[in-house]
């Protein structure tokens, strides 16, 4: 049988009483058979050593506030059941976004705005994030890199604008705006009409994949000087796109008839064969529409002889009337995709009855050059990088305006 040994400490002077409970029944103490120390209230036990399920009588009905900066290393096998759902209005220090068809007003630096309009507000498309930046709203898009001739933003649009040929670059696959112009034909020579305007090609929604691009700009056309051979604008060319040389006029000397080209030459008049003018030629490119007209028919009655005006992209050039009114180019066509509305590819505008500067033909909207009247009132070159056609010549000199060079605008979302 085992015993039970009561032992004095050496060094206290204390009495260890132990006292048999306020009870009838009998009840018997098992000692663990190990060596130890018995817990009292100041004791702690590893939480290694817990295991069975403590009753949840044992729990207050609430337990109290304490930090949880001491759990730590608890393993996710451990966490099992369903987490309560967490009311989100005791989340503090959390900037939400405002979910509105139109900006906040009075925001500050940092603030986000979450346009749920169906259209573009304050320059931010519909259904896109912003953030404010203390003067404006920006888009937030992932970041495209991308180089070749001129950029600037416009609010959340970047636009790379090519006056000349060059490269265009980019790392990302987007979907552009793209304005493609060619440079417009020179004016006739001697009696000569106006040249038609470089063709035009828009596309609002072109996909470009990235990789890099040669953009080549057409350059304007010569004009003609008696009856030599002048020349039609030359070609403006990007990815898939190409925008045709406007056509140059002609001359009544050796009866040369005006050319076909993105918008046709005005006729020449003094001579039946020159006086019609040319057929454009510019037609659908790249998935974009392009836009050309003929150039205007001469006068060949009478001894005034007016020339036709070039044909523009948004109109035919316009015809010479008996009085010696020039034919006027005919008018371009207007794009707000350089940030403000502007007009391109205007026709070159007739010369007139010699002597009077007022009735000469006037250029088309879109940078087409005047007609002339006679030496003292030479005819207009076309306004470069608009593709506009040269102005008629009504006399041996000077020859017919020079054309006005191309453009490719190319915008998208950055």
């Amino acid at each position: 049988m085992s015993k039970i040994k009561i032992q004095g400490h050496s060094s206290g002077t204390g009495i260890l009483t132990i006292s048999a409970p306020n009870t009838s029944t009998d009840r018997t103490v098992t000692i663990p058979d190990s060596s130890g120390t018995l817990l009292d209230e100041n004791s702690s036990v590893p939480a290694a050593n817990l295991t069975g399920t403590v009753a949840d009588a044992r729990f207050p009905a609430t337990l109290p506030a304490k930090s949880a900066a001491n759990l730590t290393n608890i393993p996710a096998a451990n966490i099992t059941g369903t987490l309560p759902a967490i009311d989100g209005s005791n989340l503090t220090g959390i900037d939400a976004a405002t979910v509105a068809t139109s900006a906040p007003s009075n925001p500050s630096v940092g603030d986000l705005w979450f346009n749920s309009d169906t259209s573009t507000v304050s320059d931010i498309p519909a259904k896109y994030m912003a953030v404010y930046n203390g003067t404006d709203w920006d888009t937030m898009t992932n970041g495209i890199t991308a180089t070749g001739g001129t950029v600037t933003t416009h609010g959340a649009y970047r636009l790379h604008t090519f006056t000349s040929s060059g490269v265009f670059t980019i790392d990302t696959d987007v979907t552009c705006e793209c304005l493609i112009v060619a440079g417009g034909g020179g004016g006739g020579g001697n009696h000569g009409g106006g040249g038609g305007a470089g063709g035009l090609v828009y596309h609002a929604t072109k996909a470009i994949t990235a990789g890099s691009y040669t953009v080549t700009i057409g350059a304007g056309g010569t004009g003609r000087q008696n009856g030599d051979t002048g020349t039609n604008g030359s070609d403006t060319t990007f990815t898939d796109f190409t925008a045709d040389g406007g056509g140059v006029s002609g001359s009544y000397i050796n009866t040369i008839s005006p050319s076909t080209g993105g918008s046709g030459g005005g006729g020449a008049s003094r001579n039946s064969t020159t006086k019609v003018g040319a057929a454009a030629t510019q037609g659908d490119s790249g998935g974009g529409t392009g836009y050309g007209n003929e150039g205007g028919d001469a006068f060949v009655g009478g001894t005034d002889w007016p020339g036709g005006g070039g044909g523009g992209a948004g109109a035919a050039g316009g015809d010479a009337l008996t009085a010696g009114d020039g034919g006027d180019g005919g008018d371009g066509r207007e794009y707000s995709i350089s940030g403000s509305a502007t007009y391109y590819a205007g026709g070159g505008g007739g010369c007139c009855r010699v002597g009077y500067p007022a009735l000469r033909g006037q250029g088309g909207n879109g940078g087409g050059g005047i007609g002339s009247s006679n030496s003292a009132y030479t005819p207009g070159n076309g306004t470069a990088n608009t593709g506009g056609g040269g102005g008629g010549s009504r006399e041996e000199t000077p020859r017919g305006g020079s054309g006005g060079s191309g453009v490719l605008f190319v915008k998208y979302l950055f």
